[in-house]
């Protein structure tokens, strides 16, 4: 799914930075995803994979999307010694499908795993 089309008109990240923005989460996600849940229709759980530098990079990418999203609301948490992290990620009914092709994405760097 290299095709923008789904980001939202709402995203003040600048046109050609998204490309950029979504290579992150993709590589993130490719590297780290276990699983992924959806607790509610408009939340998701992504648990990843930790290690060194790991939590940081999550904490940082959500924090730099919902500065761009603010559809967007992340929650990071951490095992005490950071070897599993959840990421949950809530939007507001407008965005359903936008969490709906993040999801996708982040189905098939699991499955690809």
């Amino acid at each position: 799914m290299s095709d923008l089309a789904w980001v939202p008109q709402s995203c003040t990240l600048p046109t050609e930075e998204q490309p950029l923005r979504v290579a992150e989460w993709d590589a993130l996600f490719a590297g780290h995803a276990v699983s992924l849940s959806r607790p509610q229709p408009l939340r998701l759980r992504v648990e990843l994979a930790g290690g060194p530098g790991v939590g940081e990079r999550v904490r940082d990418l959500a924090e730099r999307e919902g500065g761009c999203c603010s559809f967007f609301t992340f929650a990071v948490s951490s095992s005490g010694d950071e070897r599993r992290i959840a990421l949950d990620i809530v939007v507001d009914p407008v965005h359903e499908a936008v969490l709906e092709s993040l999801a996708t994405r982040i189905t098939r760097s699991v499955e690809a795993r």
